[in-house]
């Protein structure tokens, strides 16, 4: 009985941490903030938010899912980020919830979402049509349903279903440390061919629209992943860990990461989660409870970071959230670890230094928050100056836009097309920054475009 009363009460602090987490990123993140690149391409797949941007092979058509029952009908930003705030939430709690059975402590649930829910890159993305948190929430869920004593076979197959659905690349990742301890952790023996087959099934639900839209649009699987590879500037072996640390309080797009200097204090995290990792294991050990399930999510998010440490030539702080939500599980419980040591040996010493490493980190994560809700509402903000200048100049759709990789939201924002040809064929006008046109362009009219936030930009308009 005392067993139900403590996971009902980790469940009801569980809801606390999701509402507060929706709460603080509606205030930190503008409901009001334009849609971002990647964003317009997935919006756009819906009329309301037309005309339609090219949709490369990389993508893949869980996020549009995702909003399609507001997508479809209404074309309001500020009504489209509500429903993903909403979705978020619901997700981050549907990802954690399954591990209140499996841990020893219930609270170590709900620490462990709001460690990964106090993230910035978490905060900023939870109102924003990206596939990156879905893909961490999955994965948790997937993992703690397939350790759970009665294993939740249908938990296991939706979660890896929807990471793969997400990222196909993500999917492979989760389910192939969860084959290997199928098979070789002694203690998930016994329902052995329930868990293989969940795992399976979960992962061929997920990559079969991948694989349909493989076939019909790029001539099969192996031509779209080539294609996917030339898009992503060729996978090869890399070692993109300074690029990640460079990342870490941003851009949102580390491509490429040179130039761009570490910030010291933006590290804590990385100081902070294998710190209290190693205290949970060895926590778990000290007390003589088996670490397994904690040691089976360190190895999931190992495979998941792994091809974006040593595959992918550049970074993204959100490419690392599914292994970031997997390592505040053990991160947790080192956490409830110290906070335990301190209270029985009322260490006033420990509880300060914990008070301020938290205090610290919450911080520093809020701060990086707002900080980039700020430059992209400015940034984003350029395509609509840009499209200003273009309708001085007579550019009004029909319209082709070309120029460099930015073309496609602000051909978006003007309601051009953009091609994706190269050369373009008969663009309406160019839109560059920093850069001359092409030869054959050399001689139309250029004219710059004032008060931009990202400096340089012009227009070059076909006479």
């Amino acid at each position: 009985m005392n067993a139900d009363r403590t996971a009902a009460s980790a469940q009801r602090m569980l809801w606390i941490v999701v509402a507060g987490f929706c709460l603080l990123s509606a205030v930190l993140v503008p409901l009001t903030l334009p849609l971002g690149w990647d964003e317009i391409v997935y919006a756009s797949r819906f009329g309301p938010y037309g005309p339609a941007t090219p949709f490369s092979a990389p993508r893949t058509r869980g996020v549009p899912l995702l909003l399609a029952p507001i997508a479809s009908w209404s074309d309001s930003t500020v009504l489209l980020r509500v429903w993903l705030l909403l979705l978020a939430g619901g997700a981050l709690w549907l990802g954690f919830r399954p591990w209140l059975r499996i841990v020893h402590r219930p609270a170590v649930v709900w620490v462990a979402a709001g460690l990964y829910g106090s993230l910035w890159i978490t905060l900023f993305y939870a109102n924003s049509a990206m596939p990156n948190h879905y893909t961490a929430m999955g994965a948790t869920a997937a993992v703690g349903c397939f350790l759970a004593p009665r294993p939740r076979y249908a938990g296991v197959a939706a979660g890896l279903a929807v990471v793969t659905l997400m990222r196909p690349n993500d999917g492979v990742a989760v389910a192939a440390p969860l084959l290997l301890a199928a098979v070789l952790m002694p203690a998930l023996r016994g329902r052995l061919w329930g868990r293989l087959s969940a795992v399976a099934a979960g992962l061929v639900a997920g990559a079969l629209p991948w694989v349909v839209e493989a076939e019909v649009r790029f001539g099969g699987v192996r031509n779209r992943l080539a294609e996917a590879d030339e898009v992503q500037g060729g996978l090869r072996a890399v070692f993109s860990l300074r690029a990640h640390l460079t990342a870490l309080d941003g851009p949102l797009l580390c491509r490429p990461c040179t130039g761009d200097a570490v910030r010291l204090p933006v590290t804590e995290w990385w100081v902070l989660l294998p710190l209290l990792v190693g205290l949970g294991l060895w926590a778990e050990r000290r007390a003589r409870r088996s670490a397994a399930p904690l040691w089976l999510s360190v190895a999931v998010a190992v495979a998941t970071a792994a091809p974006y440490l040593f595959l992918v030539p550049y970074a993204a702080p959100r490419f690392l959230l599914p292994a970031y939500a997997l390592l505040a599980l053990p991160a947790a419980v080192g956490l409830l670890a110290v906070v335990h040591r301190a209270r029985t040996r009322r260490s006033l010493p420990t509880a300060a230094v914990l008070a301020l490493a938290l205090l610290g980190h919450w911080g520093i994560q809020a701060g990086l928050v707002h900080t980039h809700a700020g430059i992209q509402q400015r940034a984003r903000g350029d395509w609509d100056r840009i499209v200003s200048v273009l309708r001085e100049h007579g550019v009004h759709p029909p319209c082709v836009l070309a120029g460099n990789s930015s073309t496609i939201p602000i051909a978006h924002t003007a309601g051009c097309s953009a091609p994706e040809s190269d050369p373009p064929a008969y663009p309406s006008a160019l839109v560059l920054r920093e850069r001359n046109p092409p030869h054959w362009a050399r001689d139309w009219p250029r004219f710059p475009v004032p008060d931009t936030y990202n400096p340089g930009w012009t227009v070059v308009v076909r006479p």
